[in-house]
């Protein structure tokens, strides 16, 4: 099964005004997420709702308004969105916008009564994972989401050891270029590539370029990004 996936070598599919690539499913090989790069259009998307799991957005590009059971709440770039188990959502584009939207299994409910339907990047602290790499939390346990962590990543040009992690994840290149080395396999990739990392999975993703990278991730179980394993030689 591919563990790299360039959104525009997939076959979109229409959901009303949006356009829709499903990048990563249980039909090849990520048994648990499903990871999607959907486009809205200027209007209103269909209403969604999923009954016995939840969604995780990105907002990668673009601007609009989410409508979720009667409660509006606006989008912008480098937001995180967390829409619960069992709720009703549709999207208002404003010119267009481009999202990233991971389904994941709901195994608890809202930690502690807490519930944030965005976060936006800016408004997060950011924490060291490596000497090269910083990350921020968008959605997780202090969104209200106890089983799933979301992420944005900051990688300056390096390659890092091979390591794993506990969790199934799934990922997105906001910015920047590189290589992802999976399994002893080299793809390059680059702004839009999306990929998936098995629980335990061997791997390390080099910045080629000369700036920043920046890696969206989403990952179950929660935890910590930090959270690596380095590959005995």
């Amino acid at each position: 099964m591919a563990s790299v996936v360039h959104p525009d070598e997939v076959e979109p599919r229409r959901e009303g005004n949006a356009e829709v690539r499903t990048t990563f499913h249980a039909g090849n090989g990520c048994e648990r997420l499903e990871q999607r790069v959907v486009r809205v259009a200027t209007g209103r998307s269909p209403r969604r709702r999923l009954e016995d799991q939840q969604e995780i957005l990105y907002v990668v590009e673009g601007r609009g308004t989410l409508d979720l059971d009667g409660e509006t709440h606006a989008l912008e770039p480098d937001m995180g969105v967390y829409i619960a188990r069992g709720e009703t959502y549709a999207i208002d584009a404003d010119d267009g916008l481009t999202l990233v939207s991971v389904v994941t299994p709901a195994d608890c409910d809202s930690a502690n009564g807490q519930r944030k339907v965005t976060v936006r990047f800016a408004d997060q602290p950011e924490l060291d994972a490596t000497s090269v790499r910083t990350f921020r939390y968008l959605v997780n346990e202090e969104a209200g989401c106890p089983d799933v962590t979301q992420f944005l990543g900051i990688v300056q040009p390096s390659k890092a050891a091979a390591h794993h992690h506990p969790y199934d994840e799934v990922g997105y290149i906001v910015e920047g270029e590189g290589i992802a080395h999976i399994d002893g396999a080299e793809t390059p990739i680059r702004a839009g590539s999306c990929f998936h990392l098995e629980p335990r999975q061997p791997h390390t993703i080099e910045n080629s370029g000369t700036g920043p990278m920046r890696i969206l991730g989403v990952f179950h179980p929660s935890g910590s990004p930090a959270e690596a394993y380095e590959e005995k030689q």
